[in-house]
């Protein structure tokens, strides 16, 4: 009897053996495939759900950037823009009085960001119970609201129903 090794694979009539562990069958593939689509399952209506509140967690982070320009702005021109100079006056040196006495060349923000729904950051200085107000209206962009809706101010709470 020859070995396998030694027959002439060309041979008509020759067979080469197959080796049965070669590849992944169809019945494997589906169960990959079942598992996947059960964890996607589980995981997608936790995430779909989800863009509003990123949203309100990129609106925090802006005020709280904001914010810190506004500090190093006093610490250098002792004092807050004003409402009028508003966050402007953190790209560009304001014009109008009071005019900053050393306002950093090249200034405090490379430019004034918008809130992640697209509106613009509320400034007022002085605040209400602060040297400054700064917030994000939420989604809807009008003062109030519950939810996605409600602001969201310079003292890092949502602010709903105002």
């Amino acid at each position: 009897m020859e070995s396998f090794m030694t027959h002439d694979i060309n041979k008509p009539g020759r067979r080469t053996p197959r080796v049965h562990d070669a590849g992944v069958t169809l019945i494997e593939m589906m169960v990959v495939l079942v598992i996947i689509a059960v964890v996607a399952a589980m995981v997608v209506p936790n995430v779909i759900g989800r863009p509003d509140e990123a949203r309100a967690t990129v609106a925090q982070t802006d005020i709280r950037a904001i914010s810190s320009a506004l500090e190093l702005y006093r610490l250098d021109n002792r004092g807050y823009p004003t409402t009028t100079q508003g966050l402007d006056a953190l790209v560009r040196e304001p014009v109008a009085p009071p005019k900053p006495a050393n306002w950093v060349s090249g200034g405090y923000l490379d430019a004034v960001p918008q809130d992640p729904w697209g509106n613009s950051y509320l400034y007022r200085a002085p605040g209400d119970d602060a040297p400054f107000d700064l917030l994000s209206l939420g989604a809807d962009g009008v003062p109030g609201g519950d939810g996605t809706s409600a602001d969201i101010s310079s003292n890092g709470r949502i602010v709903a129903g105002r």
